[in-house]
């Protein structure tokens, strides 16, 4: 991407160094939990994070000097690149639809953070909360995301931001709430498919600010888009389960598969339009 040079965004917070940690630690069952969750990516947590703080006690910070590598410092201003112009973009959407965009911030950490929706290790990986407008990561999951996933660049680093930004764009459009109580009412299974239907729209919303962030101010270079459906491929709940445990349950997504998740990204990416991201329309019932 040609990030170097541009803009940062003023809403990156620093908490590396800053850890959160829980009385008790989290062990046997709980341990086992984190680490499932690991593989997925870009859930709100804040479900499984009140659970965990429940068993866990009430939580602590304890400071400490973070002296950060020249690759972390590269990784820290690209992000703050890409989360401007996340803001560029989705201003301009909902400005031109009469409404008011509230920018989310990002909260760097290292280890564990604390947040609206609980305390969370950095096995968790990126992760937005509504209850507070923020996105959270640690960016050691950038290096698990080429190391473990295969998929490395810069734009599939600027997907995954992307993505997380989408869940903050549906919790102002009311969407979040919407899923939330439907789930509420739903069996499992349900429930599952309203989940993959929620994390394929935020998809659908990277690919449109990828295609704003081009068309507009010519952010992409070549492959860039490549890197993108290779980060949206790798974490497809089909990939990941595949990995896991040697065999796919589809009944089980709760993101998407790999197909499914690199076909509503390059939808946003075609279209740019919002409108063309409505993952709940009857007549995408099939996905």
């Amino acid at each position: 991407m040609r990030w170097r040079g541009r803009e940062q965004s003023g809403n990156v917070e620093d908490r590396r160094g800053m850890s959160a940690r829980r009385a008790g630690g989290i062990g046997g069952v709980g341990a086992i939990v984190v680490a499932l969750i690991a593989v997925y990516f870009g859930q709100d947590p804040s479900v499984i994070l009140q659970g965990l703080n429940e068993a866990t006690g009430p939580a602590t910070e304890s400071n400490a000097p973070y002296q950060e590598s020249a690759h972390e410092a590269e990784m820290r201003e690209m992000i703050g690149v890409v989360l401007k112009d996340t803001e560029t973009t989705w201003q301009q959407i909902f400005t031109a639809a009469g409404k008011q965009y509230q920018e989310p911030r990002l909260v760097l950490f290292t280890n564990a953070v604390q947040s609206a929706c609980g305390s969370a290790n950095a096995a968790v990986g990126p992760f937005y909360c509504s209850g507070d407008n923020q996105v959270y990561i640690d960016l050691s999951f950038f290096d698990e995301l080429k190391s473990r996933f295969g998929a490395p660049g810069d734009f599939a680093q600027a997907y995954v931001v992307a993505h997380e930004v989408g869940h903050h764009v549906q919790n102002l459009l009311g969407t979040s709430e919407q899923v939330h109580r439907a789930k509420q009412q739903s069996s499992a299974a349900e429930a599952n498919v309203l989940s993959v239907r929620l994390e394929l729209q935020a998809d659908c919303y990277a690919g449109i600010w990828a295609h704003h962030a081009d068309a507009s101010r010519q952010l992409l270079e070549s492959g860039d888009v490549a890197e993108g459906l290779a980060a949206a491929t790798a974490i497809g709940d089909d990939r990941l389960q595949m990995q896991a445990r040697g065999y796919v349950t589809p009944e089980s997504f709760t993101h998407g598969s790999s197909e499914q998740r690199v076909r509503w990204f390059k939808r946003g990416l075609a279209s740019g339009r919002p409108n063309d991201c409505n993952t709940f329309d009857a007549a995408n019932r099939t996905l």
